[in-house]
């Protein structure tokens, strides 16, 4: 059985005939946490003063375990790291191991733990280098940001900042920049040093009075009042075919009556964590309308029964956070809607793509490393904290609204070629006109660019697309005519995942991409299992060679779809699968 250092078990677990969760602890754990002081290094008063400072005075029960990564992300962008002084200062001052502590703040991509005599940067830039920012320049971008900022400026290449659309897009301080030339990046640092536009922007295009006037909410109120049942709810969802617009498109209105028939409390979590390269559109709908989605999410939490709310926001959206919050404010403030909303918490994600899988987000939710859980048990019966848990992205609360208002059959008739529904698909890469584009379910590339994108760009021939970002596979210009959509693109070595469509031009090599892509898989692997963690490594140095090793590169992709823990190990190999599949002429002999 898993023990957590000097705390908690990790899962729940039977004792006496009881179940016991994360929030219980046990007789030995009560001891250990009764101990005058931990062992190991202890904080000096002056780190445990300025931890204080920063997290504040503990209550009654001490601080919170699951608020570990809050803490920790108060204290980075305080100091601009985490120096080892402050980690153990925060160990003490949350009976935590230094342990425990170390292994969380070192996982993610976004905490920079630094030794106790090392110098921080006063800012960091974060250049985005991932397939679309790649083909605008985003390589060149970066080596000459490093050669203009000064040594106060930290430069890192970022995987992907979920701004594909504006390629080649940054993050200097908490300020995105789209279309960043190193100029704009030099301007845009020397504010972010002086105080100067470094704060993010907080207005969405459609704020709070607005939408009520627009009769927004109503919808909400309504339920609440019971002039809309839960079962006409969960039928319209049914009828209407939506499904979880997240990657794993598994029907809404199923999640729905699986969760309501738990046991009680049963939890709600929002991942708004997008981090597969390609995909901004959860970003683009918070910035336009962030109540459509939270009506939406109301609505689910009313009908399921939900007493808890956990919205989990990637780290890269610093402008959508200073919304959702004022958002949340909105409601909160205004009787007859605050009423409607269960005890919500914004938690802040730390530059991990693998908290994109949903029992990953749980535990980092916890305030534990982003590693996903084995299953079963599904986290519809044990998720957050051992509870009962709906999970779902952004989008598809946004469209729970218009459904029900307009009817399962409006939102059913909006599909092509057999489809059915709407699909906001994040384009990037060769086209005219990149951005989200609201299509019909079943559109297929060739309509998608030439009717929604403008084109392909000048000089540019289509010569490949991902239909589904990094984990989606590459396909060629010949399936072009193949819809997009849930269940079309499998028989090609493909799938749609989140709708993340990145397009090539004849310049452009699939071979490229797809090494481009295991490189990410690479980077972001959370190591929890060796065929993920190794396999993506080997794999991205093999396919670095002139020639491929393809029987080796076979080898691993096996192991790796056949015992990989979720799904980032499974989906990894996909690309490199459909170079070799329809692009062999670009890695043979």
């Amino acid at each position: 059985m898993h023990v957590r250092l000097g705390l908690t078990r990790r899962r729940p677990w039977l004792h006496n005939g009881t179940v016991m969760t994360d929030n219980t602890t046990d007789r030995g754990a009560t001891r250990r946490r009764a101990r005058a002081q931990l062992k190991g290094r202890q904080p000096d008063a002056t780190a445990l003063a300025e931890v204080r400072a920063i997290i504040g005075m503990p209550g009654p029960d001490g601080h919170r375990r699951d608020l570990l990564i809050e803490y920790l992300h108060r204290l980075n962008d305080h100091h601009h790291g985490l120096f080892e002084r402050h980690l153990v200062a925060l160990a003490a001052e949350m009976r935590l191991s230094m342990a425990e502590v170390y292994e969380v703040a070192s996982f993610y991509h976004h905490f920079e733990v630094r030794k106790d005599d090392a110098r921080a940067p006063l800012l960091t830039v974060r250049v985005c280098t991932s397939l679309s920012c790649q083909l605008a320049g985003a390589d060149a971008l970066l080596a000459r940001a490093r050669e203009l900022l000064g040594a106060e400026v930290q430069v890192l290449a970022a995987p992907c900042i979920g701004r594909c659309e504006q390629a080649p897009a940054a993050l200097v301080g908490q300020r995105g920049l789209g279309q960043a030339t190193a100029e704009a990046l030099v301007e845009a640092s020397n504010q972010a040093l002086t105080q100067e536009g470094n704060a993010p922007a907080a207005i969405a295009k459609i704020a709070f009075d607005d939408y009520v006037q627009a009769g927004g909410y109503a919808l909400a109120q309504a339920v609440a009042r019971g002039e809309r049942d839960a079962e006409s709810i969960l039928a319209t969802l049914e009828h209407a075919g939506l499904r979880g617009l997240g990657g794993a498109g598994f029907p809404t209105g199923r999640k729905w009556r699986i969760v309501r028939e738990q046991p009680l409390p049963r939890y709600l979590a929002v991942n708004i964590d997008e981090g597969e390269p390609g995909t901004f559109k959860d970003r683009w709908y918070l910035e336009r309308d962030p109540h459509r989605f939270l009506e939406g999410l109301l609505i689910a939490a009313q009908v399921v029964g939900v007493s808890r709310v956990y919205i989990y926001l990637r780290d890269e959206y610093p402008e959508c956070r200073a919304i959702l919050t004022q958002a949340l404010v909105d409601l909160q403030a205004t009787p007859g809607l605050r009423e409607l909303l269960p005890e919500t918490q914004l938690r802040r994600g730390a530059g991990a793509y693998i908290c994109g899988e949903e029992s990953a987000m749980l535990e980092s939710i916890e305030g534990k490393r982003g590693e996903p859980r084995l299953r079963p048990p599904y986290i519809a019966q044990v998720g957050l904290f051992g509870r009962p848990t709906l999970e779902h992205n952004l989008e598809t609360l946004y469209w729970v609204r218009d459904i029900l208002e307009k009817g399962a059959d409006w939102f059913a008739a909006q599909g092509r070629h057999g489809r059915q529904g709407l699909r906001s698909f994040s384009v990037s890469g060769r086209v005219k006109h990149p951005g989200v584009k609201l299509a019909p379910a079943g559109i297929t590339l060739r309509e998608l660019v030439d009717e929604y994108c403008g084109g392909m760009m000048e000089g540019h021939r289509l010569y490949a697309y991902l239909p589904g970002g990094a984990s989606g596979g590459i396909l060629p210009a010949r399936l072009a005519d193949v819809p997009l959509d849930f269940d079309t693109l499998q028989p090609h070595g493909g799938f749609i995942g989140s709708a993340a469509v990145i397009v090539l031009g004849q310049h452009d090599k699939a071979r490229d991409a797809a090494l481009s892509m295991m490189r990410f898989f690479a980077h972001e692997s959370c190591g929890q299992c060796t065929p993920c963690r190794v396999g993506t490594v080997k794999s991205a140095r093999l396919m670095e060679a002139p020639v491929w090793d393809v029987p080796t590169l076979n080898d691993l992709s096996q192991v790796m779809v056949d015992a990989s823990i979720c799904g980032l190990g499974q989906a990894a190999p996909n690309p490199m699968l459909c170079v070799q599949r329809y692009f062999a002429h670009e890695v043979d002999a």
